[in-house]
């Protein structure tokens, strides 16, 4: 799945199949710029940045079980998120630190560091990154990914792949080559 804020015409946070298909949305109401995103991709949540509504929340990947995890001022400083373990990582633009906040207890807020110019953060972590297993584009005998000529992405499951083409490329009528 993909996950993606959009604070357009109607703010929200939606989810959709690789390949675009399915698109769902997952928090649609009480909500105004969402400006970050970060997955916990064990237990499944969805965490989010809220600039106008100065607020930390979470959902599951279903948009149940909505939760504010810290509110206030200081969130509209705030650029950037990522989740590990038990702690929600993100920059405030103003005192330009990394900020380390309690994804339980959003009192519990610590500076880390200071950084110039730091606008997004990422935690990686070898438990964090999922197992791979095979999928439907994978290369196949002549090396093309999922039979594809150009891109394919996979579809509503790890089976299940769609084939596109590069810009100024069309699809075949097989669904697989592009011309």
């Amino acid at each position: 799945k993909l996950f993606f804020t959009d604070y357009g015409n109607a703010a929200k946070v939606e989810r959709c199949d690789m390949d675009g298909m399915n698109r769902t949305w997952i928090v649609d109401s009480k909500i105004e710029q969402p400006t970050a995103l970060a997955l916990d991709l064990i237990n499944k949540y969805v965490y989010w940045l809220d600039i106008y509504l100065e607020s930390v929340e979470v959902v599951d990947y279903q948009g149940r079980r909505r939760q504010t995890i810290t509110k206030g001022r200081q969130v509209r400083h705030l650029c950037g998120l990522a989740v590990f373990e038990n702690y929600l990582y993100t920059v405030n633009s103003d005192s330009l630190s990394i900020l380390r906040i309690h994804r339980y207890n959003g009192t519990d807020v610590q500076a880390l560091a200071r950084l110039d110019n730091a606008k997004e953060i990422h935690v990686f972590q070898k438990r964090t990154q999922a197992a791979v297993r095979s999928h439907a584009c994978e290369l196949d005998p002549s090396g093309m990914p999922g039979g594809c000529s150009h891109i394919c992405l996979l579809s509503s499951s790890h089976k299940a792949r769609t084939c596109r083409c590069r810009t100024g490329f069309i699809l075949g009528s097989d669904g697989r080559s592009c011309k």
